[in-house]
């Protein structure tokens, strides 16, 4: 038994330098496990093989699906349990996997525990994310191509006591080359590539306690957070830009920008849930940030007019920002009838500091320098919420919000000997009320029907809310083998300043059904559709002119549906069919005003004209197919095609075959 449980968690850790995709649901070997000894153990693995095809921009393919060829552990279970409850040195362990052997979405979870002493608990994740970038202008400037690799520890003494110690530690990393590109050397410069090297690390450490008397549970944390990121760009030769027709040129660029700081913070909480009149829950947070910057740039070139040019850019810094938070959730429940709330919160961050930026030109031998020293937000919300319910199959319910927020800022120029201090303060109330009524006419009918009005005073962006209001409803039928569901939302705000006008409207409408006729079929549908317009003043600059009397006009219509049908046939044999749209047909402009390829950049109104909707579809169809050949293995094979296509930006579609075929066993 000992060398049975030692290669299972040797096994655990192999795998962990791995991650998952779970295609199969099916199980196989007995439920209830295998004795061994005095443990209980559940066991089974999943391997295949993935092959994939791609036609059209792989890019694309790669940001949003990214599965290639190759074997693969495709998931993995393991579970070992004490039969009495009192195992010698542990009563637990859980260990599941998926993805791992190169797969783009890797995961490992492991629990291990004896139960009264201890619980040790690990997440581990890696994400490969491929970012190809927006085109900007004639210049496909930009892309991403990183491995982020997270995993979590956490170990708690006296898991099922009324006191509690616990710690964790926690680390995020992100690497891997970045394609980025800067503007060189007026604003009217030429365009120039940059290789970069990500490199970020964040890492998280805590400790606490937790304590449960009289029916409350108070629970303090102690935690540091410390991230780095070192992200170095460069220049690999002498570059002409992306316009090889101008005369601005760069030879070299270097630039270093390392950025590192620290977050000691604590948390409170304070739960009282007990079937009486009354419930509480409060919580409280501090994090003391503390932040340390630093960015120095060389670039040596020639500028539009054929002057040499050799700027260098030094940016130094070092800053405070302090965040506290804060909320307070009181219950009443005088009788089943009848149920009060009251929730209070406030959120206030500080940043302060000094950063200085010195521009200096080595042939003017002139620096521009600029100094920031602080902003603060503070806000405070409270709401209080009710339910009566009238009779059993009615009820009203209704509220009132309330949010006042606060934003100070101090900031400090300086440019030579001349120096300016600058201090704003703005304040912006909102007063909301909530309103619904619930309908229980039979017990497999449920209705509900809600509505908001809000009015903010100085709302601080123009396309913020400002005067606002939504209506929503939602009908559900439930029996034992059927669902029916359908709601409908709608949200309407216009806010006018002093220089632009915004007004904006969504409706989302959903339909949902969900149907087990027999034990060997079953049938899931669903269907939404999302529509937003929104009209907001724009201010801009366009042929050496500023306009600022313009508008901007977005309209998007997103169709959204999905199907299953789950049938399990003779000879052992489970099939799964499904497929799934989403279009979106913006504002129903016809194919002639598409954007040709490769075309030249577009200012003014027919460039915004371009960019106010996104006409896009993307459809996906797939099977799965498992056959059980031995109580203790089943084979399985998995299809799936993908679609993608945009209909104002031809060459960012493609198509893709994607797939598996597996073993699924116990031994």
């Amino acid at each position: 038994m000992k060398r049975y449980i030692l290669t299972a968690i040797l096994t655990g850790a192999t795998l962990l330098a791995q991650p998952v995709v779970a295609p199969t649901a099916a199980t196989v070997g007995r439920v209830r496990g295998e004795d061994v000894n005095n443990y209980n153990v559940v066991h089974w693995f999943e391997t295949g093989y993935r092959f994939h095809s791609v036609d059209g921009n792989r890019g694309r393919y790669r940001s949003d699906v990214n599965f290639g060829n190759g074997v693969r552990l495709l998931q993995s279970h393991l579970t070992v349990h004490s039969k009495e409850g009192h195992g010698r040195l542990f009563d637990e362990i859980a260990l599941n996997t998926q993805g791992l052997g190169n797969d783009p979405y890797q995961s490992s979870a492991l629990r291990i525990q004896r139960n009264s002493l201890y619980r040790y608990e690990m997440n581990w994740r890696i994400n490969e994310y491929v970012n190809p970038g927006l085109t900007t202008g004639t210049l496909g400037g930009h892309f991403l191509n990183t491995r982020r690799q997270l995993q979590d520890h956490q170990f708690t003494l006296f898991p099922q006591s009324s006191f509690r110690l616990f710690a964790g530690y926690s680390r995020n990393t992100q690497d891997g080359p970045g394609l980025t590109s800067v503007q060189l050397f007026d604003s009217r410069g030429d365009e120039f590539p940059l290789l970069a090297g990500i490199g970020r690390r964040q890492r998280d450490y805590h400790v606490g306690a937790e304590v449960g008397l009289m029916g409350f549970r108070f629970t303090v944390l102690r935690g540091w957070q410390q991230f780095r990121e070192s992200t170095p760009y460069r220049l690999e030769g002498p570059s002409a830009g992306v316009n090889a027709n101008d005369t601005t040129t760069l030879t070299s660029l270097s630039r270093a920008e390392p950025f590192e700081g620290s977050t000691p913070f604590w948390r409170f909480l304070l739960n009282r849930e007990t079937r009486g009149w009354f419930s509480a829950n409060g919580r409280f947070s501090y994090a003391g940030s503390r932040r340390n910057f630093l960015l120095e740039e060389a670039a040596i070139g020639t500028a539009r007019f054929g002057a040499a040019q050799n700027r260098q850019i030094l940016v130094a810094g070092s800053g405070r920002r302090p965040v506290s938070t804060g909320a307070l959730t009181l219950g009443f429940h005088p009788g089943q009838r009848f149920t009060l709330a009251n929730h209070t919160a406030f959120h206030q961050v500080l940043m302060d500091g000094d950063s200085v930026l010195r521009d200096f030109n080595n042939a003017t031998q002139l620096a521009n320098v600029l100094r920031f020293q602080s902003l603060g937000i503070r806000t405070v919300t409270n709401s209080t919420d009710a339910l009566f319910w009238i009779t059993p199959q009615v009820a009203l319910y209704g509220g009132h919000r309330f949010s006042t927020r606060r934003i100070r800022s101090r900031e400090g120029f300086a440019s030579g000997t001349f120096s300016e201090l600058f201090a704003a303060t703005q304040q912006n109330r909102l007063h909301s009320g909530v309103g619904g009524l619930r309908l229980h006419p039979t017990r497999a009918v449920s209705i509900s029907l809600d509505s908001e009005i809000g009015r903010a005073d100085q709302p601080f962006t123009p396309v913020a809310e400002r005067n606002y209001h939504a209506l929503g409803g939602r009908a559900q039928y439930k029996t034992k083998s059927l669902l029916l569901a359908a709601s409908a939302r709608a949200n309407y705000n216009f806010n006018s300043a002093n220089l632009f006008r915004h007004s904006s409207r969504s409706r989302n409408y959903s339909l949902d059904a969900s149907w087990t006729g027999r034990s060997w079929i079953s049938f899931d549908a669903s269907y939404s559709k999302l529509h937003l317009d929104t009209l907001t003043g724009i201010a801009y600059f366009a042929a050496f002119e500023f306009l600022e009397t313009d508008r901007s006009f977005y309209a998007s219509n997103i169709h959204a549906g999905t199907a299953t049908v789950r049938l399990s046939l003779p000879r052992n044999t489970d099939l799964f069919l499904g497929y799934s749209r989403v279009q979106d047909v913006g504002d129903g402009r016809a194919a002639a005003a598409r954007q040709p390829a490769f075309s030249p950049v577009r200012t003014g109104p027919e460039a915004f004209r371009i960019a106010q909707t996104f006409p896009m579809s993307y459809d996906s169809p797939l099977s799965r197919l498992s056959v059980r050949l031995h109580d203790k293995l089943r084979w399985n094979f998995g299809y799936q095609f993908y679609r993608y296509g945009e209909d104002f930006t031809p060459g960012m579609g493609y198509r893709a075959h994607t797939g598996y075929s597996s073993l699924l066993w116990s031994f």
